[in-house]
């Protein structure tokens, strides 16, 4: 069967496609009982959700098969946990510093001088005071920082603050309260609210009532992108049959239908490999399996169901009547990349199309599958050639790895000049790890004769092209430079710098912003040159005459900018939402540091050269960029009690500088000091430190750019990551890009339904490519970065599944510890020149293998002990150690669970290593009972 996760109610009871769960690997009563599990402690984790209906849902716990009650959480003693009972996560929050609930204060407790702001009442010839408010925000803080008290305080009022230009605030306002009105809602938007006045344009009046259509005959075939109906089973054998190897989709779709008895069919394209290209499977058993996949296109008839009952993935329904109105909106905004309407985000004209709309993840559906493109090769002579630049200082060589990523290397322009600065360690003369090769990007595009079937378009150009890069590690965004109607090929203008590894060609991919495309409800079209805003409404007749239409325009909300000699000190943000930014993903990026990320240095909230900020009890919702934005010197910044949903981009970024190029766009004026040498040196200070996140919610992020995640940071440390809950995103959950400094803590965290749309990681990941020196070890210059610890957290890769702990390519100093592990190919991951990882005490929870090795040198040898580790059925191998020399993994103490009570270890049973004084103090036995295993999680997580 297939489970569906993150199904909120209305879309539940709508056919729509939603992100697609492999099937879990353990007894269905295990994955309902932990499931349930992890609604307990993420209301643990954050109780001023209350029952957290979000999570509930997320979790999938309305399910007939797995329910549970929607409500507050109680303790043992019946009492409201929420009510201050103290718990471990607890325990962790207020050890960071930060208070278990956000501030509340009494409007009457405001001090008298306060600064009062209005979005419809107020106006700037006002005093100020909270009956005569002002309305500009900046005027406000302005006026506070003028203030001689301790105790600066801005109060917006209820309503929607909209802004034409980003709030900056700069050294001369520190130590300023900006607070939302208690018990109001003040939302601060980026958007310009349209005044609109809807007509028809394309529209068929509604029918009258009448009886429900009939059920779907056998003759109504629906066909489903990225599906393979026909996964784990033999071609041959009944019920499937090979049908041919026709050369298109549509082909095999003609071999199905023109078939007695067969009622479903799955083809593979030419990315499937020589082993499977162009097969055609039929089944004949009435049924289609829901598996998501790409490089398979399926279909079947109207009478074929479903393995299993229960959600699952659904063709895309057909759009209906057409619906569609215009407005002119000329003279009010100059273009529209994004609409909201009533505070959901539409949908810009696109195919394939999304039948969620955009807020709704679609899995791996809802492509062009990349074998139905010819891709041009990349342009190696665009931008002229690299320069390269490689650290042999000795003091600088890092040597605790067998020649992996000893020193610190970049390219400089050639290919990368799509960055700014055009510089990245995946454009150097010797890149290394899993599946290295120097960056590049297709040119350009020919899309098969049927790939576009709205095609061919009026104004090509005005296209923008999505691609995922091949096993989907990032996608990149182009925008089109000239369009060859001869050969159907699409010229790449502007783009692919949105991820930092590069391939020859594209992966799995759409198209948007062309009015050919507007077929679908929620869509929408501008056309800048006319001035006319179009809407297919998903509702009945017209957009309602007094809904709120919302063109996102500002990037930066909020901008909170000094220096490391001049810093913002002590401004408190509370209580606000944050809504409308406008998105980033056409904007420069820059490669952070040597993982796979590429980044816009952009915030809706953006800190740069700050010390003691704090975000609390704060909303960052529809925001098509990243949310929060922590950028060089900053140190304590903390965001704590506030809640992230539906973003372009990232919930929150911690990232630093270091001297790479002779300038940097993000320190506009400056000519940076010893260039390239000093790329390595992150000893200056221009890097986050002590980037506090408690007790957030995060929940779909990356609805644009999909290798984003809930935190991340690069050239940071000693991050503070603690009580939050996330969930819901197309890639790992929390990224840490490079080692740089280390010293950092993540733990207490409940995260799931990661990589939702993306290969590799799951909840965790991690890589070292990039040796930096930093003090942050010993207090004095080094190539080694201190221990990171992850500690209890409730981690569930329920989607890729990889690992819940993916410390990829030279990842080392890891300690992790007393965590519940869900699912996964591995428990414990080294690879690449990894070493120096610690898994002690955790709980794995149905792992293919316990751990996966590589070997180290000796005195960086990796530890795996006194873990508790229940293998899938089938599964007998404790994994892949290091199995000699004086570098081999160091084992003890854990607790091997397979479905017949035996497992081996190195080519050898377990009591015959032991014997030889191996793994001494582990133990083997059958798979324990549900309630077993959940009660040894509990014993980590500290849960009553």
């Amino acid at each position: 069967t297939m489970m569906v996760w993150g199904c909120v109610p209305l879309l539940c009871l709508l056919s729509v496609v939603t992100a697609q769960e492999p099937t879990p690997p353990g007894p269905a009563s295990f994955d309902c009982g932990m499931r349930r599990m992890a609604y307990d402690f993420g209301r643990d984790l954050v109780p001023r959700q209350g029952s957290f209906e979000s999570l509930y849902y997320a979790l999938n716990l309305n399910d007939p098969s797995c329910n549970a009650t929607l409500a507050l959480r109680t303790a043992s003693n019946g009492t409201d946990a929420a009510a201050g009972q103290a718990n471990p996560a607890a325990e962790a929050i207020l050890a960071a510093g930060v208070p278990l609930s956000p501030p509340v204060t009494n409007p009457a407790d405001f001090p008298a001088h306060t600064i009062w702001v209005h979005p419809t009442k107020g106006n700037n010839g006002n005093d100020g005071s909270m009956a005569s408010p002002i309305k500009s925000m900046q005027l406000a803080v302005d006026r506070a920082a003028t203030l001689k008290a301790s105790n600066k305080t801005v109060v917006l009022r209820g309503g929607t603050h909209y802004l034409s230009e980003s709030l900056l605030l700069t050294s001369k306002h520190s130590y300023i309260r900006v607070v939302g009105m208690p018990g109001e809602k003040a939302i601060v938007s980026g958007g310009v609210e349209l005044n609109v006045s809807w007509k028809p344009y394309n529209v068929t009046p509604a029918p009258p009532p009448g009886p429900p259509p009939p059920p779907p005959s056998p003759g109504a075939w629906v066909t489903q992108l990225n599906y393979n109906y026909v996964w784990d089973m033999d071609f041959n054998t009944p019920p499937c049959e090979l049908l041919g190897k026709p050369t298109s989709a549509a082909a095999c779709a003609q071999l199905c239908q023109t078939k007695a008895g067969c009622h479903a069919w799955t083809w593979h394209d030419k990315s499937t490999g020589p082993e499977f290209k162009f097969d055609c499977v039929g089944r004949s058993d009435g049924h289609y399996l829901e598996h998501a996949q790409k490089g398979h296109t399926s279909g079947h008839d109207g009478t074929a169901t479903p393995v299993s009952p229960g959600p699952g993935p659904t063709p895309t329904p057909p759009a209906g009547p057409p619906n569609v109105w215009m407005a002119n909106i000329a003279g009010q905004v100059p273009t529209a990349p994004g609409l909201l309407l009533d505070g959901k985000l539409q949908t810009r004209a696109r195919y394939p199309n999304l039948p969620g709309g955009i807020e709704v993840s679609c899995g791996y559906g809802c492509m062009v599958p990349e074998g139905s493109a010819s891709w041009t090769p990349p342009n190696f002579n665009k931008f002229g050639n690299v320069t390269f630049y490689e650290d042999d200082t000795p003091a600088h060589t890092r040597n605790d790895t067998h020649d992996w990523f000893n020193n610190y290397m970049i390219g400089v322009h050639g290919l990368c000049s799509v960055y700014d600065p055009p510089v990245s360690y995946w454009c150097s003369a010797h890149t290394s790890g899993g599946g290295a090769f120097a960056f590049r990007t297709p040119s350009g595009v020919s899309p098969a004769g049927d790939a576009l079937p709205n095609g061919p378009y009026k104004n090509p150009t005005s296209a923008l092209f999505f691609v995922w890069r091949p096993s989907r590690w990032a996608n990149w965004m182009f925008e089109v430079d000239t369009y060859d109607k001869s050969t159907n090929t699409y010229a790449f203008g502007k783009g692919g710098n949105q991820g930092a590894r590069g391939n020859n060609k594209g992966g799995d991919w759409f198209v948007e912003n062309l009015p050919e495309e507007l077929d679908y409800p929620g869509e929408f079209y501008y056309d800048e040159p006319s001035g006319d805003l179009y809407l297919w409404h998903n509702g009945t007749g017209s957009p309602p005459v007094n809904a709120t239409v919302v063109v996102p325009q500002t990037q930066v909300l909020l901008n909170l900018t000094g220096t490391q000699w001049d810093p913002v000190k002590g401004v408190s943000i509370e209580n606000i939402v944050y809504t409308a930014a406008a998105a980033t993903f056409m904007e420069p990026h820059a490669v952070p540091s040597a993982g796979d990320w590429a980044l816009d240095r952009f915030g809706a909230v953006f800190l740069q050269g700050t010390t003691g900020v704090t975000i609390s009890n704060c909303s960052f919702d529809r925001l098509q960029g990243n949310a929060v934005m922590v950028s060089g010197f900053n140190r304590n910044a903390t965001v704590s009690h506030s809640d992230f949903s539906f973003l372009g981009g990232n919930a929150v970024v911690a990232w630093g500088y270091t001297n790479e190029t002779d300038t940097d766009r993000g320190r506009p004026g400056i000519t940076l000091a010893n260039a390239p040498q000093a790329g390595v040196d992150g000893t200056d200070g221009e890097h986050p430190r002590y980037t506090t996140v408690v007790s957030n919610t995060g929940r779909e992020v990356g609805l644009y750019e999909k290798q984003s995640s809930f935190f991340i940071q690069a050239k940071a440390a000693q991050s503070i990551v603690v009580g939050n809950a996330f969930f819901n995103g197309p890639r790992a959950g929390i990224n840490a890009n490079d080692g740089f400094g280390g010293g950092d803590l993540i733990s207490h965290n409940l995260v799931f339904s990661t990589c939702r749309e993306s290969g590799d990681h799951g909840p965790f990941n991690s890589w070292d490519r990039q040796p930096f020196l930093t003090t942050v070890r010993t207090g004095e210059p080094s190539m080694y970065m201190a221990w990171r610890e992850i500690s209890h957290n409730f981690f569930i890769d329920n989607y890729s599944p990889q690992e819940n702990v993916d410390n990829d390519d030279g990842s080392c100093y890891y300690y992790t510890h007393d965590n519940f592990l869900v699912y996964g190919n591995r428990g414990m991951k080294t690879d690449f020149g990894g070493h120096d990882n610690r898994h002690e005490g955790n709980v794995y929870a149905y792992v293919g293998i316990g751990l996966g090795t590589t070997s180290t040198l000796d005195g960086h040898e990796d530890y795996f002990t006194g873990n508790y580790v229940v293998l899938d059925a089938g599964a007998h191998n404790v994994g892949s150690p290091t199995c000699t020399g004086t570098s081999k993994t160091n084992m003890a103490n854990n607790s091997y669970f397979t479905d017949t009570g035996e497992i081996s270890e190195c080519g050898k049973p377990l009591k015959e290593w032991q014997d030889a004084g191996n793994d001494v103090g582990s133990t083997v036995g059958t798979t324990p009972s549900d309630a077993t295993v959940l009660a040894q999680a509990k014993i980590r997580l500290g849960m009553d």
